[in-house]
């Protein structure tokens, strides 16, 4: 079961700073205590199940992301961010 919850809060975590969003101000989004936030990406509190679904919407994710990342993106989506990412790194070489 472990793993499956370090695969969420890893993946959480990954969403919020994407989006730019503090823990505090996601935590005030998802309507709950400031500590909240923190102790899921830190491993301390298991969240439930309502409040997966208010993080996902909060950070406008399907649910699914946070088990397996882009899991809401099309083939084509994902190729062409994989094809930028990849572009990228070569350039930097």
């Amino acid at each position: 079961m472990n793993k499956y919850l370090d695969t969420f809060r890893m993946n959480m975590k990954y969403y919020r700073e994407q989006a730019g969003i503090s823990q505090i101000y996601l935590s005030v989004l998802c309507d709950c205590g400031t500590g909240t936030i923190g102790g899921i990406e830190s491993g301390k509190a298991k969240p439930s199940f309502d409040m997966m679904v208010r993080i996902a919407e909060a950070l406008k994710v399907n649910p699914a992301d946070f088990f397996i990342r882009d899991a809401s993106r099309s083939k084509a989506e994902l190729k062409a961010t994989l094809k930028e990412n990849f572009d990228t790194i070569l350039s930097n070489f």
